[in-house]
Order: structure tokens, then C-alpha cells, then sequence
């Protein structure tokens, strides 16, 4: 799971076109909150489910 959660990481790190301002990681709950150049919060949440 730590892997994937880091590559996603990567993944919306490095996508300039999305607007991202800001990504906080609570590893604890495996979830993102990403924030958006349009004022927008979305959380991305990673559960393993097999």
C-alpha cells in the first residue's frame, strides 16, 4: 500500500495541468487532500480491498 500511496503522490505532483496548489497526506487514514487553484478540496482515499 505505501508504494502505491507514493507513486500516486508522485503522480498528482508532478500533473501541472490539474491545478493542484497543495497535497496533504494523512498516512494514517491512506488519504490525500488535494487542493485546487479553484478554491476546490477533494480527498482521494486508498484502501486495499483484496
Amino acid at each position: 500500500m505505501d508504494y502505491f500511496k507514493d507513486k500516486l503522490f508522485e503522480l498528482l505532483n508532478d500533473a501541472d495541468d490539474m491545478g493542484i496548489c497543495d497535497i496533504e497526506t494523512n498516512d494514517r487514514e491512506n488519504t490525500f487532500q488535494i487542493s485546487l487553484q479553484s478554491g476546490m478540496i477533494v480527498e482521494v482515499k486508498c484502501r486495499q480491498i483484496k
